[in-house]
Order: C-alpha cells, then structure tokens, then sequence
C-alpha cells in the first residue's frame, strides 16, 4: 500500500529492536518464535533490465528454481506492472541477487498503461500480492483496485510469463459503492493472498474494512473487521469468509492528528487451517511497528452472506500473538509488505521471509529479512 499524503520530512525510524513510540520496553509475549537470521538492503531505485525496482509488495518462494518472486506495487507509473525474480543463498550476507523482470500482462496480451494514462473503463492495477499456485506453477496475484476510478480490488491467475489467465468474479460487496455508503474504501482493498498447501483454494485479505462492516482503526481504537476471502480455485467461486479485527494503531504521530494507520498487510498459512496474519502500522513523524499473528481459519464463523458486519453478528477469529518485530533486533522497522516461506533450514525448521514496500521513497528502504520460524501447533 503507498501511504499517500504521508509527507517524506515526517518519515521516522527507529534504530535497532526499536518499533517506535509506544513500543513495548520488553519482548512481548510469543516474541520467541522467531530468531533472525539475516537482514540485507537493496539501493534506492535499482535499475534491474532497464526497469526501477522498488515498491516490493509480496514476495514467494519458488523451491523448484530456488529463486524468489518479488511483486512491485507501481501502477505502470515508472515501468509497466511487473515482478522480479532473484536469488538469495544462504548464507544470505548480501542482498538478493537480481535475475529477471516479468511483465504481467492484461488481456490481449498487451502491458498495462500508466494510471494517469489509462482509457475511463480500464483498470490500471495496483498491486499488492503474488504466490506460486502449489502444484501448478501459475501465478496468482491481487491488486487493491482504483475505488478512485471506480474499480475494486481484484484477483487474477497469470502464466509464469506473465500471460493473463483469468481474472476471478468476486462477491457484489467488493464492488465500489460511487456514494461511498459501502463496499472498498480506497488504496485498503487486497493486501494479503495465501493459497491453502493443496493448491485448490486461497484467502485473500483486506488491509481494512468494508466501509459498511466500521471506521478504520485509532490510536484509540480498533477499526471494524477485515474481511478474509476463501477462493476455489478450479471453480473460480468465493465458498467462505470470515472477519480479523486489527489491533488500534500501536504508534502515535508526532504531530496529533497527522496520518497514522494500522492494518493486514499479508497473510501466509501454516498448514490447512492454520494462518499468519501480518499487522502493519505506521505514524508520521515516528515510523512502522509490525506484529505477526497466528488465527485458525475454522475457528471463525462464516460471514459470506452476512451483509453488515457488527457486534454480535459474527465471532471474529481468535488471534494469537507470535512476534512483535521490534524486538527481533532488525536495523529498522519499514513498510514490510510481503512475507513468504523460504527454503527449509538445515535442522529442518521453517525459514520465514519478509520484504518492505519502500514506495519508491528515497528515505524508506527495500529491506529483506529472514528468520528461523519455531512453530507452536
């Protein structure tokens, strides 16, 4: 997500171990599941095959190329919309080796416009997440949509060359609402995508709620729920939902009242059921806190045909806090936007991988960093 209207003089950061203002002192609780492994930095604006990288939203792991996909959020702006392949060997003492650039491409087989250039009816996509379909080796990739210009956020399957396969019909509520009554509000559409380990179904996630289902979260406050989307993939039909209510935003600007958000950022599954969900906030002036959480899928109801989310309607999923990143003792915490499972570790234990979304700003970084994930079924 590009954190529009945040000015660049009030972009802050925290040195080591530091999540910012009202960060806890000391680890929280659940903090030992991951141990920080490697932390590595890509300059500002690489140039990768004549393209400017930057803007990395989602991140996967292909284990048969032993390469990762790097998924940019620029809206054909600077380069037409694209992901990047690189390697990153253990023992990950230098940043991730570019090899490629893919262009994704729309129907036609044409490349998007730019937004500014886009034709009315359109979209131009912003997008947000990117995974390997297990077991088939196609693309599956989320935009957050243009509620703007009048399109939602949006799901689609492309071939690894970047050839669009299809496009997903999605549920009326992800529509835009031109009143502004419901539906999407804009730039907090699908931020997390995570296909189930067979292959045959993936969640997508809001980065916020539905404008009908509450406000967006306070320093004070919590926000309404997201909403997490079940897709069958062979069918192309949403078959469940269920709601995941953020955190209030843990950080206050240093100015009152200035820009300052908490939401999903992404989402990774642990096994069939179980999920990691990535909390991103940010405040001006001070800089980003991040929280991973595990929830169980089945352990929330179905919320597909509830209309309007509120209290009493729909037991959100129970979450479960696995690390709060200031205290893993990274360098900084920035726009960390992608998250990903890596190859498997020596003693067998899980890699995990995240990214951050530098949004093309020279003050903020694509910072990659992996740790050794313990799990706690």
């Amino acid at each position: 997500m590009l954190l529009a209207g945040v000015a660049a003089a009030f972009t802050g950061w925290g040195g080591p171990g530091s999540g910012g203002c009202g960060s806890p002192a000391l680890p929280l609780p659940g903090a030992g599941r991951l141990r920080r492994l490697a932390e590595a930095y890509w300059p500002h604006r690489l140039n990768i095959q004549g393209t400017t990288a930057g803007g990395v939203s989602g991140i996967d792991y292909d284990a048969e190329r032993s390469e990762y996909l790097l998924l940019s959020d620029d809206r054909s702006d600077l380069d037409p919309v694209r992901f990047y392949t690189a390697s990153w060997p253990a023992p990950w003492a230098e940043p991730p080796e570019p090899k490629s650039v893919v262009q994704l491409q729309r129907p036609g087989d044409l490349s998007w416009p730019a937004r500014r250039a886009a034709e009315p009816g359109l979209p131009v996509p912003d997008p947000e997440s990117l995974r390997l379909r297990p077991g088939v080796g196609t693309l599956l990739w989320t935009s957050e949509g243009d509620v703007v210009r009048g399109f939602g956020p949006a799901f689609h399957e492309s071939a690894r060359d970047g050839r669009l396969l299809r496009e997903f019909a999605l549920p009326a509520m992800f529509a835009p609402d031109p009143a502004r009554r419901r539906g999407p509000r804009d730039n907090l559409g699908f931020e997390g995508l995570a296909p189930t380990p067979d292959g045959r179904h993936a969640w997508l996630a809001m980065e916020n709620a539905l404008i009908q289902d509450g406000p967006a979260p306070t320093t004070s406050a919590a926000g309404g729920p997201c909403r997490l989307t079940l897709i069958d993939l062979e069918n192309g039909h949403a078959t469940r939902q269920i709601a995941y209510v953020p955190d209030a935003i843990p950080l206050r600007p240093i100015v009152p009242g200035s820009y300052a958000d908490n939401g999903i950022s992404e989402i990774l599954m642990l096994d069939a059921d179980r999920m990691l969900v990535l909390e991103r906030a940010y405040a001006t002036g001070i800089g980003n806190s991040l929280r991973l959480y595990e929830i169980n899928t089945r352990d929330a109801t179905d919320v597909l045909n509830v209309d309007m989310l509120a209290a009493g309607n729909h037991p959100p999923a129970r979450k479960t806090l696995v690390a709060d990143f200031a205290s893993l003792g990274l360098s900084r915490l920035d726009n960390t936007e992608g998250m990903c499972w890596g190859p498997a570790l020596p003693d067998g234990k899980r890699m995990l991988v995240v990214v951050s979304d530098d949004n093309f700003n020279p003050l903020q970084t694509t910072q990659f960093a992996a740790f050794e994930y313990t799990d706690q079924p």
